[in-house]
């Protein structure tokens, strides 16, 4: 057997095994667009006939216009938030030396490895235990722990992919610490935080859990979705709201990581014409 055959082997395994995870992930998802066409209630094939009364209907519905403006306030308020610490945090763990700073970075993540249904409850009992009512301030309380590790995995790379020396320049030519941020160091970084900002608005619009145990009696959209499942006269309707927020999430997302691709590479670039 050559040393080839035996490389080859272990690429086309892991291909294999990619192209049936994302079918799996994805092809589900696909088929949300497609149903919310459908001309009957019941979801199967085939498709009784093609028709956009659903999309429609959604238009002259009050309550989802509420439900959509509480997650567009939330998502808003929590992308700011959550890059605003998430720039500070990236800044400290990649500038300066601090102690314990693995166990420290392994904290601030786990939100992404910790169900979230754990967080939501420990927020849910810390909040009645002070006696602060439920709302979408406690809502978004719990969004932006959750995009914290996000934002923050989003700028790590950008406070890294610059040289330092600029930094030191600036300094060296009698600039503050507060003005080199804002005149060296945010010019270089913007690009992930443009990134950070729609990646965090885009987790915080479809979180759910969060938004169940601390939401009051303004419901996000998912909450909102969640309630109209009961009712199978809605499902269709669910369906055509379901198919918006997923194209607009992946939109989101796209463009939040094309920015931060096309900025590291032009910082790759830089590197290498130097």
């Amino acid at each position: 057997m050559s040393s080839k055959s035996y490389i080859r082997r272990p690429n086309r395994t892991l291909q294999i095994y990619a192209a049936i995870f994302l079918i799996v992930l994805y092809v589900p998802v696909l088929f949300l667009p497609l149903f919310s066409f459908n001309d009957s209630i019941y979801v199967k094939f085939p498709l009784s006939g093609f028709t956009t009364q659903w999309y429609v209907e959604l238009f002259h519905r009050e309550p989802v216009w509420a439900a959509l403006m509480n997650s567009v306030k939330v998502g808003v308020t929590t992308s700011l938030i959550a890059t605003g610490f998430g720039v500070f945090a990236a800044k400290a763990i990649t500038r300066y030396r601090i102690p314990g700073r693995g166990p420290l970075v392994g904290f601030i993540m786990l939100p992404l490895v910790v169900p979230g249904i754990i967080f939501g409850v420990a927020l849910l009992v810390l909040l009645s235990q002070l006696g602060i009512p439920l709302s979408l301030y406690t809502v978004t309380i719990g969004h932006v722990i959750v995009c914290l590790p996000f934002s923050i995995a989003t700028l790590i790379p950008r406070f890294e992919g610059f040289d330092r020396s600029i930094e030191e320049a600036s300094a060296d030519l009698g600039e503050n610490a507060w003005w080199t941020f804002w005149r060296v160091t945010f010019p270089m970084v913007f690009p992930g935080i443009l990134a950070s900002l729609l990646l965090t608005f885009t987790v915080s619009f479809d979180e759910f859990i969060m938004a169940f145990f601390l939401s009051g009696t303004d419901p996000t959209l998912p909450m909102y979705i969640w309630g109209q499942l009961r009712f199978p006269k809605e499902f269709p309707s669910i369906l055509a709201m379901a198919s918006i927020i997923l194209v607009v999430s992946f939109i989101l997302v796209f463009i939040g990581q094309w920015i931060n691709r096309d900025a590291q590479a032009k910082t790759l670039a830089n590197e290498d014409k130097k």
